[in-house]
């Protein structure tokens, strides 16, 4: 499909800069093309009502870690330069893919020195030999290796904030908690896993008292989910890989879901993408692991997902093309719209929106 297709004005003031306070007062816009009306606006702690007992919530339980470094190249017989990097995509225990700023200034065999602040472990020591670079991506081989290097890295780097807040604001000490889900527990994420950014322990007892099941999988989200999509056609467009696995033990819990009648809702589009790598044909989800880079497009066949809460998202973006793809593709271009009219807030910090799945 053309990407021109899911293109939309959005105005500056429906960008979201600072998530709601407390997190579970944001509004909810419910969209759902099989009732009547299609698009009704509510707010999150209404989530319960519009679930059922024996239902299952699936939270992906990445934690963000700091992977913002700022370095300085050095090569032999040249000049340094100052060189930015997110990591995005860890290889092992030594090696990270990352995208550079200025990639161009980066080749096989430099060296770039993080975090010489007298901060980090070893001395202020984190160290990294560029082993490849492709476009704005490097492979990145460190001189520490696990636990030290998560160390290092914890203390030499900061949060990266999505483009969108960062072009408005710096970020701050509040943004080490806002931008985390209160479940987060597994280290690799560079972008909070947003739709969980709602979620508070009273609305965890709530879901509980309608006996919605909670169920937890890990994508450890990359820096390639804000990257623009550039190609004219939605067919040449190349997903990033981002890293994650399914329990033998949740994989089990979701089929005895379905298997019972109950319905599978994905906390965020980070849960779902994993969800449909694991699922078969037939709908079964399997215990699995490894990098996925599933692309979600109007035409895909939705295999374990049925209801789906996820914020809102970039105009020509894969997330905007991914809702589109579940709850119909009018449908969303008229919640959208709605959304937008009826100042809901956009983006990472902002509100909510409850999808079911459009078969139609």
């Amino acid at each position: 499909m053309r990407v021109d297709l899911f293109d939309f004005d959005l105005p500056e003031e429906n960008i979201a800069l600072r998530p709601a306070s407390p997190r579970d007062s944001a509004r909810m816009l419910v969209v759902n093309a099989h009732s009547d009306p299609v698009l009704s606006d509510h707010g999150v702690l209404d989530l319960p009502t519009f679930l059922q007992p024996g239902d299952a919530l699936v939270f992906n339980d990445t934690k963000v870690i700091p992977a913002q470094l700022e370095g300085f190249r050095t090569r032999e017989g040249g000049e340094g330069a100052s060189i930015s990097v997110t990591l995005h995509m860890r290889v092992d225990a030594a090696r990270w893919k990352a995208f550079a700023r200025p990639a161009k200034r980066l080749k096989p065999g430099d060296r770039i020195q993080f975090g010489h602040n007298g901060e980090t472990c070893m001395l202020g020591t984190l160290d990294a030999t560029v082993e490849a670079r492709d476009e704005a991506e490097v492979t990145l081989f460190f001189d520490l290796s696990g636990p030290a290097l998560d160390e290092a890295i914890f203390s030499a780097g900061h949060i990266p904030l999505p483009p969108y807040i960062a072009a408005k604001r710096a970020e701050d000490e509040k943004d080490k908690a806002d931008y985390q889900t209160i479940y987060a527990r597994e280290n690799g994420a560079v972008a909070a896993p947003t739709a969980g950014l709602h979620f508070t322990p009273r609305l965890f007892e709530a879901l509980d008292k309608r006996g919605i099941e909670r169920h937890f999988v890990t994508l450890h989200v990359g820096a390639g989910t804000f990257l623009p999509v550039k190609a004219d056609d939605t067919a040449d467009h190349k997903m990033h890989h981002e890293r994650g696995y399914v329990s033998t033990e949740t994989a089990a819990a979701l089929n005895a879901v379905r298997a019972r009648g109950g319905r599978i809702v994905s906390v965020g589009t980070t849960s779902l993408r994993l969800l449909e790598s694991a699922a078969r044909e037939d709908g079964v989800i399997e215990p699995w692991s490894g990098a996925t880079d599933i692309f979600i497009t109007p035409g895909y066949r939705f295999r374990a997902v049925d209801v789906l809460m996820t914020n809102f998202h970039l105009p020509k973006s894969t997330l905007f093309m991914l809702v589109s793809a579940f709850a119909g593709f009018e449908t969303m271009h008229a919640a959208y719209e709605h959304a937008i009219e009826n100042g809901f807030r956009f983006y990472s910090y902002g509100d909510s929106s409850l999808l079911f799945r459009n078969d139609r």
